[in-house]
């Protein structure tokens, strides 16, 4: 004797139909959170370097302490800079501190005039010269992020092997490679040449935070895709299902 399955019901049908909807949903948002999350670091930019090299180093965030308007970037300066010269920016007050009362300086605090919102994007630049010895290295700028409430301290370090990204917290990090013969054989007291250079690693910032900009969208329409795939394998295994 021949035996059928019964046909779904018009509920099942209804049950199945929301489930493959929230699998498409959830493919969605884990795809899109991705690049979101990396979004709310505070970033450095160019994140590359040469040693010797001159040029302006871009730090922004566009996200506050767990939605609390941001008040106040410290960025703490590690050694391996020849100099570092703070830009001033409108919007933002400057407090230096040193290492002795002449010393090298230490710590530079940017202070909003008016707190920045979450989810409102801003930076605050510097000028740099990278010392001779420190190609090979990687110099990593330990940031706290004071919010109205609470702060959030970007100083974690990954080790060999680790995806920055993996970290809560990471330091911004800049790696330095070796100086170009040009650069061994100019003179980097000229100023003519400390600002064609630092104009260079400015147009190589623009790219970076464009290029950063444009990886949510990217990523994002990546995972409508996957979501949408998932549910027409899922109205497939259905149909065979009724049959």
């Amino acid at each position: 004797m021949n035996s059928t399955t019964p046909a779904p019901t018009r509920s099942a049908r209804r049950r199945f139909g929301a489930r493959a909807a929230a699998a498409v949903l959830a493919s969605a948002a884990l795809v899109v959170a991705a690049p979101l999350a990396a979004q709310a670091h505070v970033t450095a930019t160019p994140d590359a370097a040469t040693a010797g090299g001159y040029g302006t180093l871009n730090f922004a965030f566009s996200h506050g302490c767990d939605g609390s308007s941001t008040t106040a970037l410290e960025i703490t300066i590690p050694e391996g800079l020849a100099s570092v010269y703070p830009t001033i920016e409108a919007g933002w007050q400057i407090d230096v501190q040193r290492d002795g009362e002449n010393g090298p300086i230490s710590l530079i605090t940017y202070t909003a005039d008016e707190p920045v919102p979450d989810g409102i994007r801003a930076t605050v630049v510097l000028g740099v010269q990278y010392a001779e010895d420190t190609a090979g290295e990687t110099l990593a700028f330990p940031v706290n992020q004071v919010c109205e409430v609470g702060n959030t301290d970007w100083a974690e370090i990954a080790e060999d092997g680790v995806d920055p990204h993996s970290l809560d917290a990471p330091a911004p990090t800049v790696a330095v490679g070796d100086a170009t013969s040009d650069e061994h054989g100019s003179d980097h007291s000229d100023a003519e040449q400390s600002d064609s250079d630092a104009e260079d690693m400015t147009d190589a910032s623009a790219t970076a935070s464009t290029e950063a900009s444009a990886l949510p969208i990217v990523l994002g329409g990546a995972g409508l895709v996957l979501g949408a795939g998932a549910l027409v394998v899922a109205l497939l295994a259905f149909r065979r299902t009724r049959s």
